[in-house]
């Protein structure tokens, strides 16, 4: 889908963008007629990047609230906003600061690593952040070798596969994100019918990976994709990722399993977008003494990311 497909709005969109000094930041997640208006699209990593390397003045964040509040701790002399404020992540809701201080009491030798889909006051409790796509290398150049690791339980399982030399203590011990937590074996089995190869996020079930044929973050899958000469892809992840990729690959054959549905990550709209220009609403404030502890932990992960 292009933008031009879309009239009048991108041109509202691109009028007020000029006049801002202002970029849109998507995540992979979203909707086709977001992406057609972004400036960057990517997944958790990548859009941490571009935030953090922008000469823009105003951020608008397109996808969910910690996306959002990650942005802003990239960049605290920046505006930054999100089009619909209660476009939350119920992954991120099951950690807190409370629990990760019980954590460190419980395990005082460890380190606390936390998955970036967690709140801004959760990543300043937190020695360092991470992504799906780093999370075995953020694990890796910690010295200590036991990691407390939330709030993630299935990402959490996943590095303890790729680094069995460590001890990774999930918390909470069921934290998941619905999405990925409802996957199948029948969903196997039934693209296991069709033939290809299977692609599951690491926030998938430890047995959704096992049966997959390759685990990867969304900005992985898109690289693995590029490169490999296979047709018919299955992608276990949210749904919205398959639109991404029959845009970029227009010749290969993408299956997603239907259900597979964020509710959050579909409610941001153009409307919305436009709404959020034109009347700079939904900005994020951050609390400026956890925003400092918060920012020391993003800036270790993005340094252990390069290194």
């Amino acid at each position: 889908m292009s933008s031009a497909e879309f009239g009048p709005d991108i041109n509202k969109i691109n009028k007020a963008k000029g006049a801002l000094h202002a970029k849109i930041l998507a995540h992979n997640y979203q909707i086709p007629e977001v992406h057609a208006v972004a400036d960057v699209i990517g997944d958790s990593l990548e859009l941490a990047l571009a935030a953090r390397d922008t000469d823009a003045e105003v951020l608008i964040v397109c996808g969910v609230r910690f996306m959002a509040e990650t942005a802003k701790l990239l960049n605290p002399e920046k505006r930054v906003f999100i089009p619909v404020p209660d476009a939350g992540c119920p992954l991120a809701d099951y950690l807190t600061p409370e629990l990760i201080q019980e954590s460190r009491l419980r395990y005082p030798d460890a380190a606390v690593v936390v998955y970036v889909n967690s709140s801004a006051t959760c990543k300043a409790a937190a020695d360092i952040v991470c992504t799906s796509g780093n999370a075995v290398t953020v694990v890796k150049s910690l010295p200590q070798s036991r990691i407390i690791f939330g709030p993630d339980a299935n990402l959490a399982s996943y590095v303890r596969e790729q680094v069995p030399e460590k001890e990774i203590i999930p918390i909470p011990a069921d934290g998941h994100c619905y999405v990925h937590q409802e996957f199948s074996l029948d969903d196997i089995r039934s693209a296991r019918q069709i033939g290809g190869t299977i692609l599951a996020h690491p926030e998938c079930p430890e047995i959704i990976r096992h049966h997959a044929d390759i685990v990867a973050s969304t900005g992985r899958m898109i690289r693995i994709i590029k490169k490999n000469d296979e047709q018919v892809w299955h992608i276990f992840t949210e749904e919205a990722m398959v639109m991404r990729l029959r845009s970029l690959f227009l010749d290969k054959e993408f299956h997603s399993v239907q259900s597979a549905v964020c509710r959050d990550m579909r409610k941001t709209t153009i409307e919305d977008i436009i709404r959020c220009l034109d009347g700079l609403q939904g900005e994020i404030f951050l609390d400026q003494d956890s925003a400092e502890y918060a920012r020391r932990s993003l800036d270790r992960m993005l340094k252990a990311s390069v290194s």
